[in-house]
């Protein structure tokens, strides 16, 4: 399993919902929509050419950690999400 470049710059963007990275000039996103306290993750985005980088996995991490830290819960509504969570146990108090 591939870890993420050292040089990532996760960018929170409340305003928008997103999570967001540029790497070679390109956006990678991880999307979500706040209702009360659940975070409904909705997207997962990265380029065909920078998958396997573990870009997308760094940008759930940022994601779920400002979760956490805020009080929320999490609904996994993007598939991704969905397995990153079920492969990461220590993100299963989360769940919504």
């Amino acid at each position: 399993m591939s870890t993420a470049p050292t040089e990532l710059h996760i960018v929170h963007k409340p305003d928008i919902g997103r999570f967001e990275t540029i790497v070679d000039g390109l956006r990678c996103e991880a999307d979500y929509r706040l209702d009360g306290h659940t975070m409904h993750m909705t997207h997962t985005g990265v380029p065909g050419q920078l998958e396997g980088r573990g870009i997308a996995a760094a940008l759930v991490k940022a994601a779920l950690n400002w979760a956490r830290a805020e009080g929320h819960k999490v609904n996994p509504l993007c598939s991704y999400v969905r397995v990153y969570i079920k492969r990461h146990p220590e993100w299963q108090d989360l769940l919504a």
